[in-house]
């Protein structure tokens, strides 16, 4: 996964008009990832932050213990769990 992967997954979630975009973000030190939701109202901007944030393997550029392991793209919250956490 790359962050054009991630670019992706936004685009076409704006093109479907879906409610969420959720991230799972692995950090060193914690037993489990943490998944983060991002609502439609706020996708350009938070794909903007993300390509600012992290580099192209998807480690955060500060501190490279922290990484976007699985992205997807879904209308309701159930969608994006099962999406993120049975792959």
């Amino acid at each position: 996964m790359t962050i054009r992967n991630l670019e992706r997954c936004f685009k076409v979630a704006i093109d479907k008009q879906v409610n969420y975009v959720g991230v799972l973000v692995q950090m060193k030190g914690f037993k489990k990832p943490e998944i983060i939701i991002n609502e439609n109202p706020n996708f350009k901007s938070k794909l903007v932050y993300y390509k600012k944030t992290y580099n192209d393997d998807l480690t955060l550029k500060t501190f490279n213990g922290i990484k976007i392991i699985n992205f997807t793209y879904g209308n309701t919250f159930s969608d994006i769990e099962n999406d993120l956490l049975n792959h």
